[in-house]
């Protein structure tokens, strides 16, 4: 089947459509395939879901979430303790039995 081809199919009552088998295969979208919608100024697209374990998030909306109970941390001890792990990281890379 010739892929500019157009094909239709029908929106169910309750808001489904199935999609032509020949799609469906040429695009190895299997039964519980999971799909991204996007509604652009052309029409709706669909296309295989990646393997994103979540959404984007903004960072203003998670703020505060994990809360630290012990002693407020100086500036200067995040500093080392961030240059503390990518030194422990670095090392890790370069030699992983360090």
């Amino acid at each position: 089947m010739d892929h500019q081809e157009k094909l239709t199919t029908t929106v169910s009552p309750d808001g489904q459509i199935a999609l032509p088998s020949g799609v469906s295969e040429r695009q190895n979208w299997n039964a519980g395939t999971r799909l991204v919608v996007e509604e652009t100024p052309d029409g709706v697209h669909l296309k295989r879901a990646g393997e994103q374990v979540f959404p984007p998030t903004n960072p203003a909306d998670v703020f505060g979430m994990l809360k630290y109970k012990g002693k407020p941390k100086t500036l200067k001890e995040m500093d080392e303790g961030v240059l503390e792990e990518a030194r422990r990281s670095f090392l890790k890379s370069v030699d992983p039995d360090a």
